[in-house]
């Protein structure tokens, strides 16, 4: 192993300006000193010493078609010579024909009719679906969301995402979420199947609607006091939890029950993440609004949106300026959305995305029985995770994820003659998963290069 990284001299110079210049409130350095990148191709990163880098995390899915995707990259090329801005209040080809897209294929999954509306990314489009909540429940102001759940750090977004540290200086503007625990299997309680704690886990939320002195219930009104109930299908920043088949299906009866709207958050897991354009398809249910963003334009443009049942989105509940945002639905964005369409459906692409996550997912559980301090693995697609843990394979072991990424980031780990860095992503309840994102391009030898790193970071945190 190499002793700890000292900055370059050209390195140390733009750090020593970053610490004067730079608001800190934007970004987190998770190693010492930060790196400084160059270039990028594919699904590796070069910093400017020119070491490369495997990234398994792409920009936490905003990088689905890995980086400098030709193709993706070449619309927005096209676009910048025709019409490369235009007013939002002013209408262009790309707005329309997205819009369409999006809407034709949710009628002919989920059988609604529905609108699009787009804004420049996750975290404002949150924002733009809570006035669309709101508005369709009279004003209400309170949500419903998951222990663990992210959902961006806007006002509104904070206000609905499980961690108080992001909301806890600022207060909260509205909205209020009533956070229900999520079936999280590995750390639940001991002797249920997966589907048996995920019906445990809807029964205990259907028992707030028992009587009124529950706390959310009118019984003499039918009415409750909260909106919508917001889900990540599969858990992001809460580590890549993903729950049992049977969960959503059995909670979204409840909230229909009930008249609470079902919000399903892809900002991280959709476009293909998952091996399906959306993950709530993975669980036979009908969503009432999605929020999209992230991997829309393979992070070439911040470009989100929401797709909403008609009923809750159409001119007559929802007029023209109801939410605005001067950049949303820009046609340098909207063309690489509609690329990236086109690219996605000229191949099975789901097929691909299941086949190799499925391969990964082999490579992990074989780690698993070599290493014990890795206590859970899982995954969805190419969305996987592993657990670290202590010596009993259960007790969460953060310092020990965070010994393995500054290992990751040194960039001296060798495998067949190269030398390489691997660039993870830290998540989970207490900060001990690897969330892994790899890009949806990756070939199966990359994923096996990734493997290898992984196996030889183990190894290093092993015998620390």
């Amino acid at each position: 192993m190499s002793d700890i990284r000292i900055a370059t001299a050209e390195d140390q110079i733009l750090l020593d300006k970053e610490a004067k210049y730079c608001s800190y409130g934007d970004t987190v350095h998770y190693i010492e000193p930060p790196r400084i990148f160059s270039r990028c191709e594919g699904s590796y990163v070069w910093d400017t010493e020119d070491q490369a880098y495997l990234d398994l995390q792409m920009w936490y899915s905003a990088v689905n078609f890995g980086y400098a995707n030709p193709r993706l990259n070449n619309a927005l090329k096209q676009q910048i010579d025709t019409l490369p801005q235009i007013a939002s209040q002013y209408l262009h080809k790309g707005k329309i024909e997205l819009s369409e897209m999006i809407a034709v294929d949710a009628k002919k999954k989920f059988g609604l009719d529905g609108r699009v509306h787009f804004n420049v990314g996750g975290s404002q489009s949150i924002e733009d679906s809570l006035k669309v909540v709101r508005n369709a429940s009279n004003g209400k102001s309170l949500m419903f969301a998951f222990e663990g759940g992210y959902h961006g750090r806007t006002l509104g977004a904070s206000s609905i995402t499980s961690s108080f540290r992001y909301r806890r200086r600022y207060g909260h503007f509205g909205e209020r979420a009533n956070f229900i625990p999520f079936p999280y299997h590995f750390r639940g309680p001991k002797g249920m199947t997966k589907e048996e704690y995920g019906s445990h886990c809807v029964q205990q939320f259907a028992r707030l609607f028992e009587t009124e002195y529950n706390g959310v219930w009118d019984p003499k009104t039918n009415q409750c006091e909260y909106a919508a109930f917001y889900v990540e299908p599969i858990q992001g920043t809460g580590g890549y939890v993903i729950p049992p088949m049977n969960f959503y299906r059995e909670l979204k009866h409840v909230l229909d029950q009930h008249g609470i709207l079902m919000v399903s958050d892809e900002i991280q897991m959709g476009f293909y993440r998952t091996g399906k354009l959306w993950s709530i398809e993975h669980f036979d249910v009908q969503p009432d609004v999605i929020v999209f963003g992230k991997a829309l334009t393979n992070g070439l443009n911040p470009l989100g949106g929401i797709w909403a049942r008609e009923e809750l989105i159409n001119p007559k509940v929802f007029p023209p300026g109801s939410t605005h945002s001067t950049f949303a639905s820009n046609p340098l964005g909207t063309a690489v959305g509609l690329e990236m369409f086109k690219m996605t459906s000229e191949v099975d692409y789901g097929a691909m995305v299941m086949a190799k996550g499925k391969f990964f997912l082999e490579g992990l559980q074989d780690l698993q029985k070599r290493f014990p301090i890795i206590g859970d693995v899982d995954g969805l697609g190419l969305a996987l995770r592993c657990e670290i843990c202590g010596p009993d394979g259960f007790t969460p072991d953060k310092a020990t994820l965070d010994y393995m990424v500054e290992e990751g980031m040194k960039g001296d780990m060798v495998v067949d003659g190269q030398k390489l860095g691997l660039i993870l992503d830290v998540g989970g309840y207490y900060k001990n998963v690897i969330t892994l994102a790899p890009s949806l391009e990756i070939s199966y030898p990359e994923i096996e290069l990734g493997l290898k790193l992984l196996e030889q970071l183990l190894v290093r945190a092993t015998n620390r």
